[in-house]
């Protein structure tokens, strides 16, 4: 290993070269010193316990804080994690700009909401999507223009000898973005923490930018507020098809902590995915109180989250390029570092995310419905469960070809339980009874009132 520690000179100055802040550099360089270790981020079985529901709080009883979350809402921030691609669904721009319902962009929709109701709004970028997503912004008249802040970046550590990767043909690709746990050093390093403080901002909402439930929701900042916490994490009932997303435990030192599922060991896996064991999974809508980060990171220097170190292709659209590792961090994991930090139990309606086109066939049909006052809200005439959607990847996987499938729009799924289609299957005006009812009516001839 002394051998392999001599790279790290190199990493720190091709940290330097890029224009990374000490607080970043010291950061990695932290990480790099465990990953030649051997330590893989792991969280063990041992050191953790489930969480029982009379140690967790109940949103659905907060109705008393909605008060309190009014008078607080001047001194809120809605923080949008932007940093997506969207590439598991072939996109090659920010994934905030994909259409999601009536012609309108998830990042359009974001900006119109929080202008409605007077909400500051901040969006963290990733190197990748900045450029896109003001370029985007720069084209809607808008009454504030949000705060725009770009994450840090981390370079790819060869799995050969843990050497910085290379990468002549593109040089972009030698580094990755560090996960959205670096929004706190990333708000601490682009000034945006310090201009928020300075605005009398303390309390702030953060959430992925294609989740169109996660809002700023009053019940809660209240809660939040009232109580002084510094850090609280949504959470909800896990169910079987929640298995890959990160549960909430409590650690042996007494503390909440979040396992990922790239942090449970291989032979613990069938034990993390019980959801009769560990109930709740995080569903990334996070709450901080921002004067507590600044104390943090002024305190401490760096926020040293835990580690999730991920095993890739250097280029990840080939395989075959060199072997690395990206080095990771969530942000809610930063409910191990606040002493007090609380969870709370959301309803469903607040975490249906867009990973891959299953989702996006789900929230653009009548399963949901959209207005410019409320934004996307389940159809209250639905009366089933969240519908499970899972689309044959070979023909429904990228946005393409997915759009061509469904050129009339989706079909009605709101008395739909499950949607399985396996083979490359076309929905045209047939599958649409209600549009062929109504097509026959304009048609009729005139007093004939056969049917």
């Amino acid at each position: 290993m002394a051998e392999e520690s001599g790279h790290l000179p190199a990493f720190i100055l091709k940290m330097k070269t890029a224009g990374l802040q000490p607080v970043v550099i010291d950061t990695f360089a932290w990480y790099y010193e465990q990953v030649l270790t051997g330590d893989k981020g792991l969280i063990f079985n041992k050191d953790i316990r489930p969480v029982e529901t009379r140690e967790i709080a109940d949103a659905a009883q907060f109705d008393s804080f909605a008060n309190a979350g009014k008078n607080a809402l001047p001194h809120a921030v809605m923080i949008v994690l932007n940093g997506g691609l969207g590439t598991s669904m072939g996109l090659t721009c920010a994934k905030s700009l994909l259409e999601a319902r009536d012609g309108k962009s998830f990042l359009e929709i974001i900006v119109q909401q929080a202008e409605i109701r007077q909400i500051r709004l901040a969006l963290m970028n990733s190197f990748n999507t900045h450029a896109d997503t003001q370029a985007t912004l720069n084209l809607l008249s808008l009454q504030q223009f949000p705060l725009l802040f770009v994450q840090n970046k981390f370079p790819k550590i060869l799995q050969s000898d843990f050497s910085p990767a290379i990468w002549p043909k593109n040089p972009d690709m030698e580094w990755n973005p560090p996960g959205h746990g670096d929004i706190y050093t990333a708000l601490y390093t682009s000034g945006v923490l310090d201009q928020l403080l300075k605005e009398g901002v303390r309390y702030a909402f953060i959430a992925n930018s294609d989740n169109l439930g996660a809002t700023m929701d009053e019940t809660l900042l209240g809660y939040f507020s009232e109580n002084a916490l510094p850090f609280m994490m949504e959470v909800s009932l896990r169910t079987p098809v929640d298995f890959k997303g990160g549960h909430l435990a409590f650690h042996r030192d007494g503390r909440l902590i979040l396992r990922e599922v790239a942090q449970c060991p291989d032979d613990e896996l069938d034990i993390s995915r019980d959801i009769t064991r560990y109930r709740y999974f995080n569903t990334n809508n996070i709450w901080v109180n921002l004067e507590y980060v600044k104390k943090l990171i002024d305190t401490q220097k760096n926020v040293r989250l835990p580690m999730i170190l991920n095993p890739k292709s250097l280029n990840p659209r080939d395989n075959k390029s060199p072997a690395v590792y990206q080095i990771e961090t969530a942000m809610g994991s930063a409910i191990s570092l606040f002493e007090g930090a609380a969870a709370v139990v959301v309803p469903r309606s607040r975490f249906y995310p867009v990973k891959k086109c299953n989702e996006l066939l789900a929230i653009r049909s009548d399963c949901f419905t959209y207005s410019d006052a409320c934004g996307l809200e389940v159809n209250p005439e639905r009366r089933l469960d969240q519908i499970q959607i899972d689309l044959d990847s070979n023909y429904f996987g990228k946005i393409d070809e997915f759009g061509k499938r469904f050129p009339y729009g989706p079909p009605s799924l709101i008395h739909c339980e499950s949607l399985t289609i396996r083979g490359d299957v076309f929905f045209w005006e047939s599958c649409y009874p209600e549009r062929q009812r109504r097509y026959s009516e304009l048609r009729q001839p005139a007093g004939d009132s056969s049917r």
